[in-house]
């Protein structure tokens, strides 16, 4: 069977698998997709039940079918997809097709944990090739959280075979997984990635997830897939808060936005699908397709975790780039991450919305440089990245590693290298930044740049590159040497804008390149190309005078409504100079040029940071590189600090309180837990220096206490349980973690063992809460005299304190409280 066009078809799809083989008293084992081997009968029994309900695509049993997940289980990848795709395809005859079902590895790939990417992609990869032999009609990766990790398995799938792709991620209420990706930045990407259908299953119910489809629908063309839990589960009961009439009915909103493939997640069974069914039926398939508006294509680029739409003046920082730049240079080559670390973070607090990163020297390795330095801005900074470089296997190692849509800088007009480059550029989805140049050099007049403009446009959309995507460079000219073609370069913005409709970017400070006072030529530059539609500006943001023109450009052209903006940067800078008058100091045209940037910014490490220049003082060092992930720099302040600092000082008045900061704004909703799993992989940097010191001057190493943690009997996730190990590490604590599926008697022998005063349970899964009520009963049962913390996305306080815990915590910050009430 072939899948139709889906763009013409309404699809129905299953209901949850979990659901059904808890109701059929399934024995579950280590990996319930053994049971395909072990138990067929249950698993087709489940398939047929769909099928007779009404859906169109079974998603084969093989959700945890990775080399990770399988560790110990006895299986390979090749026998449990096998049997997972031969039973959903015995069930579904000519009547349906049979997905093949891939979810998380189970471990967090780097930065945020040990996986690799292309470790990761070699795990999906080998799902895929089974799957692909096996005789799967499409492929499905779904429930997935980092879109990093969604990434590898769409390319594992797009690179080794040619089946249709579907791709659901599970968000929060908030629109962002719990790893902070956006539900915008998914939809970019996976849409730039060539899936075939993408949308949202799993955490949720229908209408939590409601007010998130317009956030889909507005980032892809692509048809869109809503399969929601029924509701919230009772963690008391194992069953969830909606009846199959009330989950269908809170599924037709979807339908009636154009909505086009739906089915269940979590709670739901064939009686949901059955009704899902019937409302398909009852508003008919061509209505449904008719009810999706039209896509309007947008101008975006994206990290996981941010979006920039080029919809308004868009500064790209130029600072990462080695061209005239002699530290950088020497940082490139010594691999000095600290000082380009630095150099991200004060242009993103200067105002630069998207990074160019250029790496380009003749005595580095601009491959493997880009493959390193592109996942640690990422780790940094969440604004989108400009890969920068004329080398195409540069290119590709950049644009393979990014965790988004970014900028690719650049293809030119001629044609080898337009067939070399955009090819790339349409296999990861980016967009590109094209010179209006050729063999021929650049062209002195606007019309032959906008002809090669043109044709470059006119090749990418040959490729399937929407020209949204297509960012055109007129090209600076020095004016010093080419005076007159200044000019050339600002008519050629204007046709292109005018005839093209495609985005402007330029490099606006080789305008002044010979000139004294550059900055003054620089500005002056850059207002009148504003004028003549330049979109990004690639400049350095830490130019007051600079980013006050585009400031002002975007109040007079009635972009800041009310000015609002412009008033909320400035109002302190014009308060502190009127001061300045009203005293007559006779240093206030220096000092309130010194204080623009701290003023107009709004935070106080801006002033410091935007010369690209840390805090003086070691003690502030430290902190700004735990909060903002500089882990190079975070081990040799503290090692400077250890020479005349005592060692409790620099943990209790810098890490911690950094640490502290970083929770508060994670708390907050501010920082995300990528950002606070960095800050905490900082701090670790810095522990353990601090440990080796204490073995060379032989004092004890003391900890303030050890908490043993587990995920329970029966539970294989446990992603949450060791996202709490780190953050607690590094608040000192230590650990005895015990990992997952570890029975009651494992957790008292251990507590008895290190005489532990916390414990830390996890359940993820509805099946396996009893479990955790189990391994309670069976510490309090032994005597042990200690607290007991439990945490998973199923629980609640009122059930934890129901089962006997002390303690329910929701994250790994609130897990540190518990241990500072605890341990202290």
């Amino acid at each position: 069977m072939e899948i139709p066009e889906l763009k013409d078809k309404v699809i129905l799809l299953d209901g949850g698998m979990g659901t059904m083989l808890q109701a059929a008293g399934a024995p579950m084992g280590k990996v319930p997709e053994a049971l395909c081997i072990t138990h067929p009968e249950i698993i087709l029994s489940i398939h047929e039940q769909y099928v007779e309900a009404g859906a169109q695509i079974l998603y084969a049993n093989t959700f945890q079918a990775n080399a990770h997940k399988l560790q110990g289980s006895g299986y390979t990848v090749d026998e449990i997809v096998s049997a997972g795709i031969s039973c959903a395809k015995k069930a579904a005859g000519n009547r349906a097709y049979v997905a093949l079902d891939m979810g998380p590895i189970g471990e967090l790939l780097a930065p945020n944990g040990n996986l690799s990417f292309e470790d990761a992609y070699a795990m999906f990869r080998e799902v895929v090739l089974a799957g692909v032999k096996a005789g799967a009609d499409l492929v499905v990766c779904e429930t997935v959280s980092d879109l990093l990790e969604m990434k590898a398995a769409i390319l594992a799938v797009k690179e080794n075979s040619d089946l249709p792709m579907f791709a659901t991620m599970a968000f929060e209420t908030t629109g962002r997984t719990y790893l902070g990706v956006t539900v915008e930045s998914f939809a970019m990407t996976a849409t730039g990635l060539g899936v075939d259908a993408l949308g949202i299953n799993c955490s949720l119910g229908p209408e939590d997830i409601f007010p998130l489809t317009d956030r889909l629908l507005a980032y892809t063309d692509k048809p869109v897939i809503i399969k929601p839990n029924a509701g919230l589960p009772n963690v008391s009961t194992g069953a969830y808060d909606l009846t199959p009439e009330l989950f269908a009915e809170q599924m037709r909103p979807f339908l009636a936005k154009g909505v086009s493939i739906v089915g269940g997640c979590c709670g739901t069974n064939p009686q949901f699908i059955a009704e899902l069914s019937r409302q398909i039926r009852d508003l008919g398939e061509e209505w449904i397709l008719s009810q999706r508006g039209a896509y309007v294509p947008k101008s975006s680029v994206c990290s996981a975790l941010h979006v920039v739409d080029v919809d308004d003046v868009r500064v790209i920082g130029e600072r990462i780039n080695p061209t005239g730049k002699k530290k950088l240079k020497e940082a490139l080559i010594g691999r000095d991450m600290t000082y380009i670390a630095e150099q991200a973070v004060s242009q993103v607090e200067s105002g630069a919305q998207i990074l160019d990163v250029n790496v380009g020297l003749p005595m580095v390795d601009e491959v493997a440089m880009m493959r390193d330095i592109i996942p640690y801005l990422q780790e940094i900074t969440d604004v989108p990245l400009q890969i920068d470089s004329s080398d195409r296997e540069a290119m590709e190692a950049g644009l393979r590693i990014y965790n988004g849509k970014p900028i690719l800088n650049s293809v030119n007009g001629e044609a080898s290298v337009m067939h070399a480059v955009l090819p790339l550029v349409k296999k990861y989805g980016a967009a590109v930044v094209g010179l209006t140049m050729d063999e021929g050099g650049i062209p002195l007049t606007a019309e032959l740049r906008f002809d090669i403009a043109k044709r470059i446009v006119e090749c990418a959309e040959s490729y399937g590159i929407p020209r949204e995507d297509v960012y055109i460079d007129c090209l600076t000219l020095t004016a010093s040497a080419q005076q007159k073609e200044v000019a050339e370069t600002l008519k050629a913005m204007d046709l292109v804008k005018s005839k093209l409709g495609v985005k402007i970017v330029l490099g606006v400070s080789n305008i002044s390149f010979g000139l004294p006072l550059r900055e003054q030529i620089n500005t002056a530059f850059l207002t009148m190309a504003l004028d003549h539609g330049l979109d990004l500006p690639i400049m350095n943001p830490a130019s007051f005078s600079m980013m006050a023109a585009i400031d002002g450009f975007r109040v007079l052209m009635n972009r800041d409504a009310g000015a609002a903006d412009y008033v909320n940067k400035y109002a302190a800078l014009a308060a502190q100079q009127e001061a300045q008058k009203q005293t007559k100091n006779a240093d206030s045209s220096s000092n309130s040029t010194a204080g623009a940037a701290s003023a107009a910014g709004g935070k106080s490490t801006q002033a410091k940071s935007s010369a690209g220049v840390l805090p003086e003082d070691p003690h502030d060092r430290l902190f700004y590189a735990v909060k903002t992930g500089m882990k190079q720099e975070a081990y040799r302040v503290t090692e400077e600090l250890l020479k005349t600092t005592e060692v409790l000082t620099v943990v209790n008045t810098i890490l911690i309180p950094a640490l502290d900061e970083v929770g508060a704004e994670y708390e907050k909703g501010t920082m995300y837990l990528p950002q606070l799993i960095q800050a905490a992989n900082t701090a670790q940097e810095s522990f353990g220096v601090i440990r080796e010191y204490m073995k060379d001057h032989a004092t004890e190493t003391e900890t303030k206490g050890k908490v043993v943690i587990a995920t329970v009997k029966g539970d294989v996730h446990d992603i949450g349980k060791n996202i709490v190990k780190v953050i607690m590490e590094n608040y000192g604590y230590e650990m005895i973690d015990l990992g997952k599926d570890v029975s009651p008697e494992t957790v008292v022998e251990a507590m008895k063992t290190h005489q532990a005063k916390l414990l830390g349970l996890s359940a993820l899964m509805t099946t396996t809460v009893p479990s955790m009520e189990e391994t309670i009963r069976a510490v309090r049962e032994a005597g042990i005299d200690c607290k007991i913390m439990v945490g998973g996305a199923v629980l609640t306080e009122e059930y934890a304190m129901r089962i006997g815990a002390d303690y329910y915590s929701a994250d790994a910050k609130q897990s540190v409280d518990i241990a500072k009430e605890v341990l202290g």
